[in-house]
């Protein structure tokens, strides 16, 4: 079973000081946090960019929070047909895995861009660390909690037995509580294991869109009803382009091209995945071309992608009413406390084109 994804890990990061930070995410250039994959060569990152010798190329690394994947697609797209190269950026795809730390990595400087999701961005700006989001390939968070055949309503699943990670308790967790009447005392510990949910029919368990549903079917012979947490008013950005404050402030330009570079790498994606998958399955060689299409099936079939805000303003798209439904639902449920200054975690400076811009 491919286990669940750090979007399932708790959000918040460790109240490091800068200092140590900056120590964490040196130590990451020598690969303690960092796994890249196969015969992909890790690059040394800082933050004054370097030019790929001979080739006249930005070169620059984008790390991701897990294996490489599906879910990932669109960068390792803009890879494999040069959109990127197309754009002046010689680009490193920097696959994650276990134990990854988003904020780590960019505060130490050991990737110039890294995936994240609107909750551990707005969490670095509450540590005083200075992070910014300036994209979200998704729009919809593929969080989910699924249940057994018969399951109707999620209402049903209140006072059921619901097995969920720790890290779920200072993410999703609070926001079902506040808005559904969910209690702790019906939680059980979730393993990444499926037995203890096979076992019982009552039972729900969390999951990711894109993974779970796939290998309960596999191993429990069944379907399993599956509730995506965004269509239930649960409303972070997922799959962000962040980056430290500086290099916005002191070279736009490259942010630009690498935002636009990637969005235009996610159209070609959802045309015709098969460059991407070519680099996936090298970086990740245990991924199976069965999982590769049950994802990419299910990340088009519910809006995963292209939904809301993107249909018009592009893959991409972020605003600022959404940023303060997300922020403002969370602190009700105590995740956030009000007086977080939210509005620095991102900027809208490079992102809402239209779509006619990214595919024309």
């Amino acid at each position: 079973m491919v286990p669940s994804r750090p979007s399932e890990l708790s959000p918040t990061t460790s109240a490091l000081s800068r200092r140590q930070l900056l120590k964490v995410g040196a130590a990451a250039l020598g690969g303690s946090l960092l796994a890249a994959g196969g015969a992909q060569a890790q690059r040394k990152s800082s933050p004054t960019l370097l030019v790929a010798q001979g080739s006249g190329l930005d070169r620059v690394s984008y790390a991701t929070n897990w294996y490489a994947q599906a879910e990932h697609g669109g960068f390792y797209q803009a890879v494999a047909t040069g959109i990127y190269r197309e754009h002046g950026l010689d680009v490193t795809v920097q696959m994650g895995g276990p134990g990854i730390n988003i904020t780590q990595i960019l505060a130490g400087g050991a990737a110039d861009f890294a995936m994240g999701g609107s909750a551990g961005v707005i969490n670095a700006v509450k540590e005083g660390i200075p992070l910014v989001c300036v994209a979200a390939m998704f729009q919809k968070d593929p969080q989910i909690i699924m249940a057994h055949p018969g399951t109707e309503r999620f209402e049903d699943l209140k006072g059921r037995p619901i097995f969920v990670s720790r890290g779920a308790f200072a993410g999703y967790w609070p926001y079902l509580k506040s808005r559904f009447g969910f209690t702790d005392e019906q939680t059980r510990p979730y393993n990444f294991n499926p037995g203890p949910f096979l076992a019982d029919p009552t039972s729900a368990q969390q999951g990711y869109l894109t993974s779970e549903p796939f290998a309960i079917q596999r191993e429990g012979g069944f379907e399993p009803v599956v509730f995506l947490l965004a269509d239930l008013g649960y409303s972070p950005y997922s799959t962000t382009i962040e980056t430290r404050h500086q290099l916005v402030e002191t070279n736009p330009d490259l942010v630009e091209r690498f935002v636009d570079a990637s969005i235009k790498g996610w159209y070609s994606f959802l045309e015709d995945p098969r460059p991407a998958y070519t680099l996936i399955k090298r970086d990740n060689p245990e991924m199976t071309d069965a999982q590769l299409a049950y994802s990419f099936e299910k990340l088009q079939e519910y809006g995963i992608i292209k939904s809301g805000d993107a249909l018009e303003k592009g893959i991409g798209a972020m605003t600022d009413e959404r940023w303060q439904d997300f922020f403002d639902s969370m602190t009700v449920a105590g995740v956030f406390e009000p007086t977080i200054n939210y509005q620095a975690a991102y900027t809208l400076d490079f992102v809402n084109k239209g779509t006619a811009y990214y595919t024309a």
